[in-house]
């Protein structure tokens, strides 16, 4: 171990494959990933709590601005708790579906024939709510409250989000990115301070047994990457 301006710093773990292996793995996980879709239709089948656990655990390895890991996940299993959240939150996307969007975004929203019912909030056995840190608090024990700046807050957790939602996806859970906006009614009915911002809200579970999802395709890598050799 040596250090670097007082901060220490420890030889890397890191396992060397082979090209073949490299690509095997490669081809498996985006094999895996290819059937990944958003779900509206869930079971309300128990899923276990190491499961979610996990899933936060691989969220909170994702790099983060200055390692401050600006993100808090409050995972909701009570049943009464998720109802007032689907209430909050139907209330809030009937008022975007009825006067907010403009044409273009209820056209574009057209073909995956969603509305302002928001049922899944309530079937699906584990809601977690994502919240920003857009600052931090020092210690209690020091006199005065103190914030401490985060950085590449939105950043950070978007990256967090992707982690855990491709860790759901490999462990055979389904996932909705739900982000109903304005999304205040997240810290009001969960009570979180005041540095804690909505970010996402996470349906998890199984899909229902004749859940469905649009028929629609991704984009081809021609389109979205560019190499320059």
């Amino acid at each position: 171990m040596s250090e670097r301006r007082g901060h220490p710093f420890t030889p890397l773990e890191f396992e060397r494959l082979s090209t073949e292996e490299q690509l095997s793995r490669a081809h498996e996980f985006e094999l895996r990933m290819r059937t990944r879709r958003t779900v509206r239709h869930f079971s309300p089948r128990r899923v276990p709590r190491e499961l979610i656990e996990t899933a936060l655990r691989i969220a909170s390895r994702a790099p983060s601005g200055a390692n401050q890991q600006p993100w808090r996940f409050v995972v909701v299993l009570d049943p009464e708790i998720k109802r007032k959240i689907r209430i909050a939150a139907e209330a809030e996307e009937r008022d975007n579906y009825e006067r907010r969007f403009p044409h273009e975004w209820l056209d574009a929203l057209a073909a995956l024939g969603t509305d302002w019912h928001k049922d899944f909030l309530e079937i699906a056995p584990c809601l977690i709510a994502v919240f920003r840190l857009d600052y931090g608090i020092a210690p209690e024990r020091e006199e005065k409250q103190r914030k401490i700046k985060h950085y590449y807050v939105q950043e950070s957790v978007g990256i967090a989000c992707g982690f855990m939602i491709a860790a759901l996806h490999w462990m055979g859970l389904a996932a909705l990115t739900h982000t109903p906006s304005p999304m205040g009614f997240l810290s009001q009915v969960l009570q979180r301070p005041a540095n804690e911002k909505p970010y996402l809200l996470l349906p998890v579970g199984f899909p229902a047994d004749d859940a469905e999802v649009p028929d629609i395709s991704k984009k081809p890598l021609s389109e979205t990457a560019v190499f320059l050799e």
